[in-house]
């Protein structure tokens, strides 16, 4: 799960054991996170907050981040969920959170509010994808 590579890299001692962590388990779901979570240039397309969602039990999640982050794009300012009514992108990303198990609603969540990953700076996913985050 991408939490837990998160978790690994958070708890790493050293710089370089997190970037060694990252770039390790790199996938398009992890990238999608680190950069919704610290590009400045992706605005999200869903009020901040927490929305209202009955969270899973995690070891029935009917997916996980792997599968879901293609979802992304719906809620980025810019693309293809512009043109979709407010309600109905509201309740597809309540969706998306309700799919996936707690920890990984937790990061899509706390990515959406642009809230930094503890122990996972900014520097560091710079540092491990160079060319990833625009701003």
């Amino acid at each position: 799960m991408i939490s837990d590579v998160i978790n690994d890299a958070s708890k790493a001692r050293s710089k370089k054991q997190k970037i060694e962590i990252l770039r390790k388990n790199e996938t398009w779901a992890l990238k999608d996170i680190l950069r919704g979570t610290y590009d400045e240039t992706v605005k999200w397309n869903i009020p901040n907050g927490r929305p209202p969602y009955k969270e899973n039990q995690g070891y029935n999640a009917p997916s996980n981040l792997l599968k879901k982050h293609k979802e992304f794009i719906t809620f980025v300012q810019g693309q293809s969920g512009d043109s979709m009514r407010k309600i109905r992108r509201e309740q597809l990303f309540i969706t998306l959170i309700e799919s996936v198990p707690p920890p990984e609603s937790e990061l899509v969540i706390d990515m959406i509010n642009k809230i930094p990953i503890k122990g996972v700076t900014k520097a560091v996913v710079k540092e491990a994808f160079p060319n990833l985050i625009q701003k």
